[in-house]
């Protein structure tokens, strides 16, 4: 049976035709309540034979005690209303397939008003939730435990960690202090609390099923995932909720649910605090997310790379991550790093998957020093690594100096050699997606254009656009039908 992982946001008003399948969904989900204590007056009345009476293996006491946690969490976590632009289907007079669209094509949007949650984090009313839960929102509501409602004003967002940072015009509110996800165990007690499907504050419990979990469901060529997995119940709501542990701190932000049926079945993921609190504090102090780069590409050393590459490699064992490429005069360069070197621990936490890896780099920062530990020839060595922007710097970034990639708010491609050729180019980076909120959207430039040039500068690669900074200007480039178009951006 197919899998497919759900975005936990959830859209609250729809017209008759988009919304019947929110709709559905939501009316399979359950309320359900079980009591996790033994009964000892009837256990006591039990006349079996000794031999055969069941007694618990533990004592009464060391059971978790979850209310202190749920009681002062849940004063903090709130339910966020945004309102979006969203497509429509949409009647098309038959005059249009005679005469042609009008310029700029028909516009078949419409309002829609889409739901999730958050949490404070300082009693001034910062609170953090999901970027997907706010993504190209119009209008943002932050309704409070105790029914208050305020206006949201969004601070920044980062779609590769999917989460953002809001701010209400609020003092005196309760917050959640920050946990340590690091420090989480398998089997560790952990709440889920949130707004599922238009319900108020719910509270669920279970454990932490695993950790560093990758399943491919953030949609960006920079995405970090190292999701914190629970059997905790979540369901459409909840993105941008809070995941605590016994003693009430913060340690994730749930974000997804892995499911064949669009509801939950024993599988909920969240973002750890980890990566949340670094998040938090870049966009609060520079409105960007500083990102650190080790400068390689990589691949974990698991059965399959042993039974493809073992030999070539000569590499035997499993565990640790292969070091397929390294950037020149990247951080991984300048310390001594190469291709074929085996990463297995940075800054003393053991590395033998790809999640850990971005999980451990990704809650840094450009000019931090990291302790990597890696072997070559059969032998251990470890070097300090100072880390690097995108632009091959150690320095901070400024909202001017952000990603272009992620100013443009798309996916790219190098464009294939066969296309340049047929195009007579001599390089560029293919748009594969738009994403909302970006410049190219406010463009109008569309899917399959092939960037040439930006700010009058050649782009021949994805690596030039990543090395590229500062504020965008004009875009020049053509269409797979070669039609050229230049764009100018107006603020």
């Amino acid at each position: 049976m197919k899998r497919s992982v759900i975005i936990l946001a959830f859209a609250v008003v729809l017209s008759a035709a988009t919304g019947a399948v929110t709709q559905s969904v939501v009316a399979r989900y359950l309320d359900s309540k079980e009591s996790s204590q033994i009964d000892s007056t009837s256990v006591a009345d039990y006349s079996a034979p000794a031999s055969t009476l069941f007694t618990s293996s533990r004592d009464e006491g060391s059971y978790p005690d979850l209310t202190y946690a749920a009681e002062t969490a849940v004063k903090a976590v709130v339910s966020i209303e945004c309102t979006k632009q969203v497509a429509s289907s949409q009647y098309i007079d038959p005059f249009y397939f005679f005469f042609g669209m009008p310029e700029g094509g028909m516009d078949n949007r419409r309002e829609a008003r889409a739901g999730g949650s958050g949490v404070i984090i300082s009693s001034d009313g910062y609170v953090v939730t999901n970027n997907h839960v706010i993504e190209g929102a119009k209008q943002v509501r932050v309704k409070l435990a105790d029914g208050r409602a305020f206006d949201g004003k969004v601070i920044g967002s980062d779609p590769a960690t999917d989460v953002a940072l809001l701010k209400i015009e609020a003092s005196g509110l309760p917050t959640i202090p920050f946990g340590s996800s690091d420090d989480l165990r398998l089997g560790e007690w952990v709440l889920a609390i949130g707004y599922p499907m238009e319900l108020q504050s719910t509270i669920t419990a279970g454990i932490v099923s695993a950790k560093a979990r990758s399943l491919g469901a953030i949609d960006n060529r920079y995405g970090i995932e190292s999701f914190i997995q629970t059997d905790a119940a979540v369901n459409p709501g909840n993105s941008g909720g809070a995941l605590v542990n016994s003693r009430g701190e913060l340690v994730g932000i749930n974000t997804i649910i892995k499911t064949s049926t669009g509801s939950y079945v024993g599988y909920s993921f969240a973002v750890p605090v980890s990566i949340v609190s670094k998040v938090v504090v870049d966009l609060k102090e520079s409105g960007v997310v500083q990102r650190a780069v080790l400068g390689v590409s990589f691949r974990a050393v698991d059965q399959q790379f042993i039974d493809q590459m073992g030999k070539e490699s000569g590499i035997t064992k499993i565990g640790g991550i292969y070091v397929a490429s390294v950037v020149e005069d990247g951080a991984a360069s300048k310390a001594g790093i190469r291709k074929g070197d085996v990463i297995t621990a940075i800054d003393g936490v053991a590395v033998n998957d790809s999640a850990t890896l971005l999980e451990q780099i990704g809650k840094r920062r450009p000019g931090d020093k990291v302790k990597v530990v890696f072997e070559r020839g059969g032998k251990s060595q470890s070097v300090v690594v100072t880390l690097q922007n995108k632009s091959g710097e150690t320095k901070l970034l400024s909202p001017e100096d952000t990603d272009l990639s992620e100013i443009l708010g798309g996916r790219f491609a190098t464009a294939s050699q066969s296309l340049c050729k047929e195009l007579d180019i001599r390089g560029g980076v293919q748009v594969q997606k738009i994403t909302s909120g970006g410049l190219m959207q406010r463009a109008r430039i569309k899917e399959g254009f092939i960037i040439t040039h930006i700010n009058d500068k050649a782009v021949y690669s994805v690596e030039d656009l990543d090395r590229m900074t500062g504020k965008v200007q004009a875009i020049d480039g053509v269409y797979p039908n070669g039609r050229a178009a230049s764009y100018v951006i107006v603020e």
